[in-house]
């Protein structure tokens, strides 16, 4: 095994770096052209072949390199990889990674990814020897295994941020949320943008009983511009984004009732309803209260948003379907609010068939439609 490393090799591990694989791969031919026997070569090829999701050239360049050097503990770990993709052979990563842990007994990695695949080896074993579902006490044992593993890993390289991701994945797995949400504290603590934790932390506190929608998009959005890739934070940017916008259903309900309110379309035994039709004062007046509500209720608040939260607010109108729905209820049902209040009726009748009209297609569907965004 050569101690120094071959300008090739440099070179591949730049492309590599900035995800050229192809090109990686093709100077690392090269250079085992020239030298078949170079192990650490033969090493970056079978992680180039992973990167490019073809297992089976990953795991034979790894016995490769494990030909030339049968200790190349990075050898090891790529054939570890490997065999954890081709079909059927990831139970024998185990014996891989424990090989790792006895060349290397101060190499945190070999722990971490024990730790973090273990537990499922256990599982996969236990379902081929017993074909039967496998129970609570069963996988809290193959988890107890897994996390000292992973412990051990933390110990040996606290600032690495896997094996606090491999500790968290074992605790959130055995139900212990209190040991998860520390993990996911130290991930964030050494990668303040790791997208994962980021969510599941924002998730968390939007998630709070008695966070308004308002405070829940801002949450969001904040943690996007950490993580601005993260596919789990924009999906609750936009529920939350869709909060909001249900709101605007119930304003547009309050005015209708008040629409029918001023025309007394029900009024109780005994009581004489107005005279209609309601004067052309009264029925311009009905805009003083409905301006209020709209100004306060939507123009205000929209406002106060975040920037953020205000563009994703119309980018979420434009991309999922229920957004719109909702905005064409409201519309609606003021439509319907204005024809009662701004005609000048003389009977009840068609008032109260208008104002059905618009109230029934959004209660049909106001108690219904929180989780969508689609």
């Amino acid at each position: 095994m050569s101690t120094g490393l071959h300008p090739a090799l440099e070179r591949a591990d730049a492309l590599y770096a900035l995800r050229r694989h192809g090109e990686a791969k093709a100077l690392l031919g090269q250079r085992l052209a020239e030298d078949p026997q170079d192990a650490d070569a033969w090493v970056r090829l079978a992680r180039c072949h992973r990167a490019t999701e073809e297992p089976g050239q990953a795991l034979e360049a790894a016995e490769r390199a494990l030909s030339v050097d049968p200790a190349h503990v990075g050898a090891l770990v790529q054939r570890a990889h490997a065999l954890q993709s081709v079909e059927g052979r990831f139970p024998e990563s185990e014996q891989v990674l424990r090989e790792v842990i006895r060349l290397a007994p101060d190499y945190w990695y070999g722990y971490a990814l024990l730790g973090h695949w273990l537990y499922r080896i256990r599982i996969l074993q236990y379902n081929q020897q017993h074909r039967t579902g496998v129970s609570r006490q069963v996988v809290a044992g193959f988890l107890q295994e897994s996390d000292k593993l992973a412990r051990e890993a933390i110990r040996l390289a606290p600032e690495e941020v896997f094996p606090y991701e491999a500790a968290w994945a074992i605790a959130h797995l055995g139900g212990d949320q209190a040991v998860a949400a520390q993990m996911d504290q130290a991930i964030l603590r050494l990668d303040p943008h790791h997208a994962e934790a980021l969510a599941r932390r924002t998730r968390k506190a939007a998630d709070t009983p008695g966070v308004k929608a308002a405070e829940a998009a801002a949450l969001y959005a904040d943690a996007l511009a950490a993580a601005p890739d993260s596919a789990p934070l924009q999906q609750g940017l936009d529920h939350a984004s869709y909060r909001l916008l249900r709101g605007v259903r119930w304003i547009a309900l309050l005015c209708l009732g008040f629409a029918g309110t001023m025309l007394d379309l029900w009024t109780k035994d005994g009581v004489v309803p107005r005279e209609l039709p309601i004067s052309l004062g009264q029925r311009l007046w009905y805009f003083v209260p409905v301006a209020a509500l709209w100004a306060v209720g939507t123009l205000l608040r929209y406002r106060r948003l975040r920037t953020g939260v205000r563009y994703n607010l119309r980018s979420v109108i434009r991309r999922r379907r229920w957004p719109r729905i909702v905005l064409g209820q409201a519309a609606w049902a003021m439509l319907c609010a204005l024809v009662i209040s701004q005609v000048p009726w003389t009977g009840r009748t068609v008032p109260q068939i208008v104002f059905w009209a618009g109230l029934v297609p959004t209660l049909a569907t106001i108690w219904f439609d929180r989780k969508k965004t689609t």
